[in-house]
């Protein structure tokens, strides 16, 4: 069987031209390998038809890289490469001893990553430091992002080409992404670019295969990759892209919260344009008028009856993932999300030789303020217009070392916050590695917004600074902590919750691997202690922490996490923090997956300030119904007790999305949020409603050509309940959105 499936490609109609494997093998060892040129017009259809894939240059992927360390992988795997004027141009042949266990469905882009796929990892600037990854699915759903050793930016969208066709001996995928969404060197004759190329076969246990054999002691992925040349005369092009756009509003809330009829809230008709010029292969500058930066996606609803930190959510907004990963570091000084309604705004990013720069400055409607401490954060916003700036630089240093500066500025009326300094990244060998940030800052609040939140009424300064070592081989890791943030730093164009506090943390882990087959794939147990202090020595948290993670056929897998030692000081009191984090998932096909997040422990009620005992369940099911169809759903149910037993709260929060994806453009979705708060009022301090109730929904209709040519049309309500008060329907909202692509 084997013999004839080996014998499959050269009957079949995907034929490209044989190479002798010992040959092949023999020149990935000698990188850099010749990727040929095209004049050919190719149609990326996934079939492989044009006469140009027989002379493309190919690749086997011979090693099985997890759970297996470098061994022979169990399917066989091949990539070709060429180029063209305008396109690199990449194809893979996937066999598979069953073809009908291929996991593929029907979804919107970056959600295939649990199914079958193949990508190509390209590090454009032969730097070891940033790649650009494109993945797609055998049924050519793609995927995209782009990961640094700091960073990782999903949100990176870009518009390329991708069909994937399953076969009677596996799949096949095609492949074209244009120069003009790549950002590569400024040469006049060849480059060489680092490569891998990787497939994805979940089946018991995921398999990932690569080009070329990992070192877990080398903590450095692109030194290790394959190197590819060519590509003289690769341009861009002219690299102009407008993106118009057109979205309508309509909203109504009821007149008087329980009855009455609903009004008008809200009617919008906004036109907007960004564009974007890649002025030179490696620099992009964006301008934006009016842009829609609204979020189609919702949020997840996050628990938060018993937090006293601000919650992070991830951004989405296009204008901000454009070069997000340029703006990473050790402190989140820069947070998109903090600027909620853009007027308009300007972008510059990309690398010229050793050195890359990032820069933005967005006027901004409104001023979202947070106000961080060592016990908790709040927050406002300000009914006046800002003007936020963030200005990156950083410079390669070494073999794969940077260093850089950072400042953000923000202006308002009677305001501003001002942050500037300097960060490094600094890998002193093969597997050790030290990070380190150091920050400033001057702020000037208005003066109701000062005294309202305690904060001073003068201009203060404040500073931050952190550093993190790691040691990582094959089989342990030593990591080793410090933060300390001023009590009057601030970092306004951030997400900087937690300040006035000094931060100590060290540990180590072990890893055990094993091939699929075993009763496990990979084992990882570790240890570690904590130590917060205030500035005047005083311990705010103290935790001595362990963790195991387990994981196994079926893709199952078990974490978890408990403190041995813990005390956590809050207001005037000492209160211990023991409790155990317990997370279990499994996936035994393709079509199902099940998981169970647990807690149960000592904990503090934090809006009382004594000592409480959490239990928590969150139970979930992703459920995928033939190729186009699935369901989500989640709940969490929590209860805090105080005292002998009384029970402080229950909370229940529950998701549930269903999608029906017609085809790889067109999808409808409809999902519900629904949260349910109870509490003993008698058991509070401050006035709390005994029963709080909301409901959210969401309908969506989306048709995308690609991430900027889209069409959304949808419907959105919320419902809101609280004691002797059912759940009433407070608001609906109708939005349209219209958006174009016109590349030149």
């Amino acid at each position: 069987i084997s013999a004839f499936l080996f014998l499959l490609p050269a009957l079949s109609p995907y034929t490209v031209r044989a190479q002798d494997p010992g040959a092949v093998r023999a020149a990935v060892a000698g990188t850099p390998h010749k990727v040929p040129m095209t004049g050919e017009r190719i149609s990326i259809n996934a079939a492989l038809d044009e006469p140009s894939w027989e002379s493309a240059l190919l690749l086997p992927l011979d090693y099985e890289v997890s759970p297996g360390e470098n061994v022979p992988p169990p399917v066989r795997t091949e990539v070709l490469l060429m180029y063209g004027e305008t396109h690199l141009y990449a194809a893979f042949r996937a066999w598979d001893p069953d073809p009908s266990r291929i996991r593929a469905r029907m979804c919107d882009r970056d959600a295939m990553y649990s199914d079958d796929w193949v990508a190509i990892v390209i590090d454009t600037f032969n730097d070891e430091r940033r790649r650009f990854e494109f993945f797609v699915n055998p049924l050519g759903i793609q995927g995209d992002l782009i990961e640094c050793p700091e960073c990782e930016s999903d949100g990176f969208d870009a518009i390329w080409e991708s069909a994937g066709t399953i076969t009677g001996w596996g799949y096949v995928v095609e492949i074209a992404v244009p120069f003009s969404s790549l950002r590569f060197q400024r040469a006049g004759g060849e480059q060489v670019w680092n490569f891998d190329a990787v497939r994805n076969y979940p089946r018991s246990a995921t398999h990932r295969i690569g080009l070329f054999p990992r070192d877990r002691s080398n903590n450095c992925y692109l030194c290790q990759a394959v190197e590819i040349s060519g590509f003289a005369g690769a341009t861009p092009g002219r690299n102009i892209e407008f993106d118009p756009t057109f979205s309508a509003l309509y909203s109504e809330e009821r007149e008087d919260f329980t009855e009455g009829p609903f009004r008008e809230r809200d009617r919008r008709y906004d036109p907007g344009l960004t564009a974007r010029w890649g002025f030179t292969p490696n620099l992009t500058l964006q301008g934006t008028v009016n842009p829609d930066f609204s979020q189609v996606e919702s949020d997840a609803v996050e628990l938060d009856i018993n937090n006293t930190f601000a919650i992070y959510y991830p951004e989405r907004r296009p204008f901000f993932m454009e070069g997000a990963e340029l703006f990473g570091t050790n402190i989140n000084a820069v947070y998109s999300r903090t600027l909620a309604d853009p007027r308009w705004g300007i972008k510059l990013t990309g690398k010229e030789g050793r050195n890359a720069i990032g820069y933005y400055t967005v006027q901004d409607e409104m001023t979202n303020l947070l106000f961080p401490g060592n016990q908790g954060s709040s927050s406002t916003s300000i009914a006046d217009r800002s003007t936020g700036t963030v200005l990156r630089y950083r410079r390669d240093v070494f073999e794969s070392s940077s260093v850089g500066i950072l400042a953000t500025d923000r202006e308002g009326k009677d305001y501003f916050n001002r942050v500037a300094g300097f960060d490094g990244d600094l890998k002193l060998t093969k597997t050790d590695r030290i990070t380190f940030q150091l920050l400033g800052s001057q702020t000037d609040y208005p003066e109701e917004i000062a005294a309202e939140f305690g904060q001073s009424g003068d201009r203060f300064d404040g500073a931050a600074g952190e550093i993190i070592y790691m040691h990582e081989t094959e089989k342990l890791e030593v990591f080793a902590f410090h933060y300390d943030y001023g009590d009057e730093f601030r970092a306004d164009m951030g997400f900087v919750p937690k300040t006035n506090a000094k931060h100590y943390e060290t540990g180590l882990e072990w890893n055990w691997n094993a091939g699929a087959g075993n009763w496990y794939t990979h084992i990882d147990a570790g240890a570690a202690y904590e130590l917060d202090e205030d500035p005047d020595g005083r311990q705010l948290v103290e935790l001595g922490n362990f963790w195991m993670d387990y994981s196994g056929p079926m893709q199952s897998e078990v974490s978890f996490v408990t403190h041995l030692y813990a005390k956590v000081d809050y207001e005037a009191d000492r209160f211990n923090y023991r409790h155990y984090h317990l997370s279990a998932s499994m996936r035994p096909n393709g079509a199902l997956m099940v998981f169970m997040n647990h807690t149960f422990g000592d904990l503090i009620d934090y809006a009382n300030a004594r000592q409480a005992t959490v239990l928590s369940f969150n139970p979930g099911i992703e459920y995928r119904l033939g190729r186009h169809l699935s369901l989500d759903f989640d709940h969490t149910w929590e209860s805090l007790e105080v005292g002998d037993g009384l029970r402080l709260y229950t909370a229940n929060i529950g998701n549930v999305r269903l999608v029906y994806q017609f085809n790889r453009r067109t999808f409808v979705r409809a999902n519900a949020q629904y949260v349910y708060y109870e509490r003993d009022a008698g058991l509070y301090r401050d006035e709390v409603d005994p029963r709080t109730k909301k409901l959210a929904g969401q309908l969506l209709f989306s048709y995308k050509i690609n991430p900027q040519t889209v069409v959304y049309l949808g419907y959105s309500d919320n419902y809101f309940g609280f004691q002797g008060v059912d759940l009433t329907q407070t608001d609906r909202t109708f939005f349209l959105k219209f958006g174009y692509a016109w590349v030149l």
